[in-house]
Order: C-alpha cells, then sequence, then structure tokens
C-alpha cells in the first residue's frame, strides 16, 4: 500500500503476523499432544509461486501492487502466504483491498480451531461477525461501521484460507471481491 493509509497497512501486517504466531503455537501445542512415537503426517504446503497467479489484476479504475509472496519456516513446519493490495485513488479516504491467501495445510489443528470459531455471530451498534457459505466453502465476515472496515475469510480446500480486507467500502463489496477468485483454481492446487 502507498504511505497515504499507514492504518490500514499497519492492520494487514498486524493480521498476517498474528497468523503466523497462532499457527506456531498451535504447532506447538499440537506437536506435544500427539504420542512420542507415533509418526506425524504433515502434507506439504505449495511453493507461494504457485499461488500468486490466484490474485487478480486490478479492477477497472483501480491500482494494484505488486503480489508479494513467501514460503518460510516457522517452527519446524513451513507456511506460504501469498498478498496483493489494492487502490482506487491516491486520498488517505480512498477505497482499498487486500487480498491474502495463507496455506496451512502443515497444520490441520489450526485449519479446525480457526473454522470452529467461524460459527459464533454477533451485531452490536460497532458492527458485526458472521459466519458464511461461498461456493459450498465455509467463511466468515466481519464488519466495524467506525473504521468502515470489512473482512472475509474463507477455508477452501481444508488448507488454504483466503481473507478479503476492504477499507472504505460497503461490505458489500466482500461478495464483488471474492468473484475476482477462482475458488476452484486455487482448491485444485496442491
Amino acid at each position: 500500500m502507498k504511505k497515504t493509509a499507514p492504518n490500514y497497512q499497519s492492520a494487514c501486517q498486524t493480521a498476517a503476523r498474528f497468523a503466523i504466531v497462532a499457527l506456531g503455537l498451535l504447532a506447538v501445542l499440537a506437536s506435544n499432544s500427539r504420542a512420542q512415537n507415533e509418526p506425524i503426517l504433515v502434507p506439504d504446503v505449495v511453493d507461494y509461486s504457485k499461488l500468486l497467479p490466484i490474485l487478480p489484476d486490478a479492477p477497472s479504475g483501480w491500482t494494484a501492487d505488486k503480489a508479494q509472496g513467501s514460503t518460510a519456516d516457522v517452527g519446524g513446519f513451513n507456511i506460504t502466504n501469498v498478498h496483493r493490495d489494492y487502490r482506487k485513488g491516491e486520498d488517505a479516504a480512498a477505497p482499498m483491498a487486500s487480498i491474502s491467501i495463507l496455506d496451512s495445510a502443515a497444520n490441520p489443528d489450526y485449519v479446525t480451531a480457526t473454522t470452529a470459531s467461524w460459527k459464533l455471530n454477533s451485531e452490536t451498534v460497532e458492527g458485526y461477525s458472521k459466519s458464511v457459505t461461498i461456493d459450498d466453502n465455509p467463511g466468515f465476515e466481519a464488519y466495524e461501521k467506525e473504521q468502515k472496515h470489512a473482512s472475509l475469510w474463507v477455508m477452501i480446500a481444508k488448507r488454504y484460507f483466503v481473507e478479503i480486507e476492504l477499507q472504505n467500502q460497503d461490505p458489500k463489496e466482500l461478495q464483488e471481491w471474492v468473484k475476482r477468485l477462482d475458488l476452484k483454481k486455487l482448491a485444485a492446487i496442491k
């Protein structure tokens, strides 16, 4: 993102760091709960270069930063993450979007725990959070009214977390952004 929106970029980076830390913590907890001689059969994550083409180009009237990604060892297992930021205009109140994909195949316990938490729904004067289904895939949507911040998480093929974040847009736009992703193509990547 451009420097005109440091709070949004900071929030995205914080969310990514939180996901990585949570994955690491859950991996440690899961490994401690297994029997000492029990084999650990963990599928490999895909290389980030396979996920970059899933990130869409900018829609008409928008610009997109170069897509970024990495595959990294975090405490004995690998994770893959790709990310791209989008912007419509240059002022501080311009609509922004970001799309991230996290391959969590190496930690099925994290997938189970996270998607289970998506079943909680709430609505207050500040916003809402609710479970959703996108093309038969479980998901979670949240909106913070005052910050005009919307987010959508979708689990694809029990391994890929797709996160879409919007700033200064109606939360209904989340559905338009998720349609820009080829979720079937993503599910087929192994």
